[in-house]
């Protein structure tokens, strides 16, 4: 698994970015978002008349096949990356607005799309921006509060896995209702960290992919230069589903595997040995 940034490196860079803004933001409120802290400074027009671009999957960056130790670890510790089990509930009742979740995930992935990020950095924002979600309520005020939500979570996803981070004017791209100045942006990037507890380096599908690919009796005697195409569709399929409400009931491992096995048409190897990955890919 390759080493993503520490969590305080990217504290570090926020709390720097905003000193050098010199703004005089209010007080961090932990229990709830304050529409008038979180204001825009400008309609999104003034700033940005980029032309949307056809979506396209970003699939260069693989993994190193983890022991089986190390898989053990990561399903273990899935339900610590995951929204609230009420989140659904919430979600198939209208409790929480489905249709701006939507829009935002959508913009999410064209942004993801435009500047080639990697397929984790899209999983991520969107597993950032669900979290978030699933413990706190965004207030009603035009769609601007979904809409910063999603510029700060795609920024911290991409601060975790990409090499090169687009400035946070320039991350707001696809004509926006609303575009935010980056002060603004960066006191909601504190809150969503804070509100996930720092636990940024979620765990994510991808992060099993070639584990499972080594139980599928098809590829065990393939090299492994030619998984590329079979992990290219699986990434997405992960994206694809990541949209759909009915799939938050599902751990990364049992999305993986699913999309794994949609993607070549075979069945998983789960020897006696491999009992705690059988059942965990079958929850």
């Amino acid at each position: 698994m390759p080493l993503r940034p520490s969590i305080s490196r990217i504290f570090i860079i926020t709390i720097i970015q905003m000193s050098l803004s010199h703004s005089h933001s209010t007080p961090l409120n932990s229990s709830s978002v304050s529409a008038a802290s979180l204001s825009c400074g400008e309609e999104a027009g003034e700033v940005v008349t980029w032309e949307p671009e056809p979506f396209s999957g970003h699939h260069d960056k693989y993994y190193p096949n983890p022991d089986e130790n190390a898989i053990s670890r990561l399903i273990d510790s899935e339900s610590h990356h995951m929204p609230l089990p009420d989140y659904l509930r919430r979600c198939q009742d209208r409790s929480v607005d489905v249709i701006s979740r939507q829009d935002s995930i959508n913009w999410m992935l064209k942004v993801h799309a435009h500047y080639h990020f990697s397929p984790v950095t899209a999983f991520l924002s969107i597993n950032y921006f669900d979290r978030y979600l699933s413990s706190y309520s965004l207030p009603q005020a035009n769609g601007w509060p979904f809409q910063l939500l999603s510029v700060a979570c795609l920024s911290l996803a991409a601060k975790m896995e990409e090499p090169q981070v687009p400035l946070l004017l320039d991350l707001q791209v696809f004509e926006p209702r609303f575009v935010f100045e980056p002060k603004t942006i960066q006191r909601m990037e504190l809150r969503v960290m804070a509100a996930l507890n720092w636990r940024l380096c979620s765990v994510t599908p991808f992060d099993y992919l070639h584990y499972f690919i080594s139980k599928l009796p098809s590829c065990s005697t393939r090299l492994s230069d030619s998984f590329s195409p079979i992990i290219a569709a699986s990434s997405d399929l992960i994206l694809n589903t990541s949209r759909v409400i009915d799939f938050l009931r599902f751990a990364p491992s049992t999305m993986a595997a699913a999309a794994l096995l949609c993607a070549t048409g075979d069945s998983l190897e789960c020897p006696a040995r491999d009992g705690f990955f059988h059942e965990s890919v079958n929850r």
